[in-house]
């Protein structure tokens, strides 16, 4: 069990990472700053934007922290052939990602930054995820079923498409979900 004398806040209003967290059975808040640039410099090397844009979402919130606050942000990206596949903005889009990994081996990258007002320490987590070769119905019975549109990559490993089209994972499959949750244990026991 994880002791700690600091309030832990998450900064994130995704259901999928409050249930991560709350697994650690630590006591959290949720606290969420809107409208933060999430944009990153075009030479950024690919595997690097996702804690760029955690330790990034980390400033928004160093202004107001309390001095026993631990403030976790985190991003989450989905990287194929050195493409980055944010979240779409359509079902179409949706579609075009998922038929884009679709037979193929991608990389999830969740970036994390955990600041306190005396510290900040961020990393990365990268999972590969390979795909079966999906066909047009279970593509089309996904987007029309499921969310893909508030997700990285239009997909949820937890959901449908994980349990049918995921063949392989290699590394951390609550990382694909989007918080690597073992990893901020480590890092919090080591606070």
């Amino acid at each position: 069990m994880l002791k700690t004398d600091y309030q832990i806040v998450l900064a994130s209003n995704s259901p999928r990472r409050k249930e991560l967290l709350a697994g650690l059975d630590v006591p959290f808040t949720v606290k969420v700053v809107e409208g933060i640039d999430e944009s990153y410099p075009a030479d950024l090397p690919v595997m690097d934007i996702a804690q760029y844009i955690a330790t990034k979402k980390a400033a928004a919130y160093q202004g107001d922290m309390k001095d026993n606050e631990l403030v976790i942000t985190a991003d989450t990206i989905v990287v194929l052939g050195g493409d980055v596949l944010g979240k779409p903005k359509t079902l179409d889009e949706a579609k075009q990602m998922l038929y884009a990994l679709s037979g193929k081996t991608h990389h999830v990258a969740t970036g994390v930054c955990l600041t306190t007002r005396e510290r900040q320490k961020s990393f990365s987590v990268v999972t590969d995820v390979t795909f079966k070769k999906l066909n047009d119905s279970e593509i089309d019975y996904y987007v029309e079923h499921y969310k893909p549109l508030d997700k990285a990559g239009a997909y949820g490993i937890q959901e449908w498409i994980g349990h049918i089209g995921v063949s392989h994972i290699n590394g951390s499959y609550f990382n694909v979900m989007g918080l690597p949750v073992q990893r901020i244990y480590q890092e919090m026991q080591d606070l």
